[in-house]
């Protein structure tokens, strides 16, 4: 099951084929260099090209990420350099797994998402869905959109969506990293990958269950805790919502309100040449400025969980939990709750040495519903024009892996 931007996605790795990777190695150096000179040497000529600036133009911080994702890729591709770089599991997994796929999601998606944002689909759903939205979750009812295309495509097109509207002033701050870091769901078929690492894709019905109902209850609870709680309810250019934004007439009426914010959408929309300005520019801004930071965040991530033990001693304090929730081979869990801020995948590959289903079952379901791992999800936000820092993402990563973990843990001892 899935949506047709990941079928289309496909169909684009599999024609461009051996010479994708080093299209990536190729954006990742042009991105570098490209920053370090529009950065400190600010040519006259940049100056005169908004889209130069906004893509190439970036602060010290970023512009040293982005030499690194471009250092970490070529090392990678050519194999050169510390083992510990390009090796299967760091450099070698992100430059030729991940980003072939999120190449092509960006291509697609940024040609299509002015498709999805301009003619009346979120004004439609919105509408319909804010009765339900903003009681439970406080946020727009357009958000649900962007859980579908997570859920049923890839999360990296639902974090892409976000910071679109996002930039175009349909959610603010505060919505927008809630959306990004709750909503941002696992689609179904990496899902099944997940369950299938661990030996348990028989259970997949009740493992899916249980990531449903643990990412809900999530949802409700951590968006109303720091530092989701504290963040600023104002749009990209300061301004705050007006009280008559989302007016909703009676229920008897709802359908005929969507339809008129759907069609009052469609009327403004761009002709057929602007559509494709737009489309190409959003795919052009995705590719040269995120996949750079996926690659120099993703690679670190992974460098610091598999070279050293800093996520074995962050795991300690749960292995009392763990005892507490009684579950099995409590210690050797204990290190793949935290591991899975690097990358998802890591936890269900680590839990295939614990003997114990139940643990498995367990791992699999907490790595899926903790959404935020550097790898690619975080690495995305952080690379988007969503306001969200680092130590932001790793705290509220942890108070979901809290919220979710007795959730699993007590509907796995129910199931098992």
């Amino acid at each position: 099951m899935t949506i047709p931007a990941a079928v289309i996605a496909g169909f684009i790795v599999e024609l461009l084929g051996t010479s994708l990777v080093p299209m990536i190695v190729l954006i990742t150096v042009i991105t570098a260099v490209m920053s370090l000179y529009v950065s400190l040497g600010k040519p006259t000529w940049a100056k005169h090209s908004p889209f130069v600036v906004a893509l190439f133009k970036t602060s010290p911080a970023w512009l040293a990420v982005r030499l690194f994702g471009a250092t970490f890729a070529i090392l990678s591709f050519f194999e050169v350099g510390p083992e510990a770089i390009y090796n299967a599991d760091v450099g070698h997994f992100i430059l030729f797994d991940l980003l072939p796929t999120l190449f092509a999601v960006f291509i697609f998606a940024g040609l299509v998402l002015p498709l999805l944002l301009n003619y009346g689909l979120l004004e439609f759903i919105g509408t319909l869905l804010t009765k339900i939205m903003r009681p439970l979750f406080n946020l727009p009812g357009r958000s649900a959109i962007d859980s579908m295309a997570s859920w049923l495509g890839d999360g990296s097109v639902g974090i892409l969506l976000t910071s679109r509207q996002y930039e175009d002033k349909h959610y603010t701050e505060r919505e927008a990293v809630v959306i990004g870091t709750t909503f941002s769901a696992v689609s179904i078929t990496f899902s099944l990958v997940v369950i299938a690492q661990v030996g348990l894709e028989h259970m997949f019905g009740w493992f899916y269950l249980c990531v449903c109902i643990a990412g809900f209850v999530c949802a409700l609870i951590v968006p109303r805790l720091f530092p989701l709680r504290n963040r600023a309810d104002k749009f990209i250019d300061g301004s705050s919502r007006q009280a008559d934004d989302e007016h909703i007439p009676e229920f008897k009426y709802l359908m005929r309100w969507a339809k008129f914010n759907a069609l009052s959408q469609a009327q403004k929309a761009p002709g057929a040449v602007s559509l494709a300005k737009e489309g190409v520019r959003n795919a052009v801004d995705m590719v040269f400025g995120v996949l750079p930071v996926v690659m120099g965040v993703g690679t670190a991530a992974l460098l610091v969980a598999y070279n050293t033990p800093i996520f074995d001693y962050l795991g300690l304090p749960f292995i009392p939990l763990l005892e507490l929730l009684q579950i099995p081979e409590a210690e050797a869990a204990s290190r793949t709750f935290v591991v899975g801020f690097a990358d998802m995948f890591i936890p269900s590959i680590l839990a295939g040495s614990i003997e114990s289903e139940l643990t498995r079952f367990v791992i699999a379901a907490v790595s899926v519903t903790q959404l935020i791992y550097m790898s690619e999800v975080g690495a995305l936000m952080m690379g988007s024009k969503i306001p969200v820092k680092l130590w932001e993402l790793f705290v509220i990563f942890l108070l979901r892996t809290l919220v979710s973990l007795p959730i699993i843990a007590g509907l796995a001892h129910l199931i098992f």
